[in-house]
């Protein structure tokens, strides 16, 4: 029998992988769909960024994490990354949106989910 507890063999594992790989890992598993009706408090507070839908969430929102600042510009000098608008709110509402969200503090990440046909 092994004298090594299940949370010691997690703790082995989770510290051989690159942290940058967990912090992907754990942000992916944070985004989530969410209506709207549950994004617009955040959106009051101004901290819901628009992320566009070529660009892969998870990216922006690790770039984000960690403070990339020239990576994010580059985003959002190209138009792909921005703070929503009223217009990107008051679409959002008429159309009893959906969208794709992750949180990285402050900022809620949103982007409008495409259905393929």
């Amino acid at each position: 029998m092994s004298d090594v507890s299940p949370t010691d063999a997690n703790n082995s594992v989770t510290q051989d992988i690159d942290p940058q790989t967990l912090l992907r890992a754990k942000l992916n598993a944070e985004t989530g769909k969410l209506a709207w009706a549950d994004l617009q408090r955040h959106f009051a507070r101004g901290v819901v960024i628009k992320v566009a839908v070529g660009l892969d969430l998870v990216d922006v929102a690790v770039a984000v994490s960690n403070d990339d600042k020239q990576q994010v510009e580059a985003w959002m000098h190209a138009g792909h990354v921005q703070q929503a608008t009223t217009q990107d709110a008051q679409t959002w509402h008429a159309q009893n949106s959906v969208l794709w969200a992750i949180v990285t503090a402050p900022w809620v990440l949103v982007q409008d989910i495409v259905v393929q046909n």
